[in-house]
């Protein structure tokens, strides 16, 4: 997939992310059938100021998901974000979506991803 932009509002969401360390920016993309589910180096463009993320596309299996969405984890930004209209590039695909059997396993991952995403060449 080259490289792909998402424009969407930010919802709620029921804040997992926030306990395991990795808040993200929720958006709704069940429209946006052309997009692999997985996981991406991405950026994000927030009042005009461009940074680094990590992104799922995705039903979030690990968590019991159910909704198809675009959750993104901005590096280095601390902020309400709600109801706010973001434009998210997804840079390139890191890896598939996957289930994992404990909430321990997942955040490690992240983790890894994470340094993946802020290590590699825009």
């Amino acid at each position: 997939m080259e490289r792909a932009e998402v424009e969407a509002v930010v919802i709620g969401g029921n804040r997992l992310g926030r306990t395991l360390g990795f808040p993200t920016a929720n958006m709704e993309i069940a429209q946006c059938v052309e997009l692999e589910n997985g996981v991406y180096r991405s950026q994000i463009e927030i009042d005009g100021l461009t940074y680094r993320a990590m992104s799922n596309v995705g039903v979030r299996p690990s968590v019991d998901g159910k909704t198809r969405l675009l959750e993104t984890h901005v590096f280095d930004f601390h902020g309400d974000l709600y109801g706010k209209k973001l434009k998210v590039t997804l840079c390139e695909k890191i890896r598939d979506e996957r289930k994992f059997a404990t909430v321990t396993e997942l955040r490690e991952q992240l983790e890894h991803d994470m340094e993946f995403c802020k290590t590699a060449e825009l």
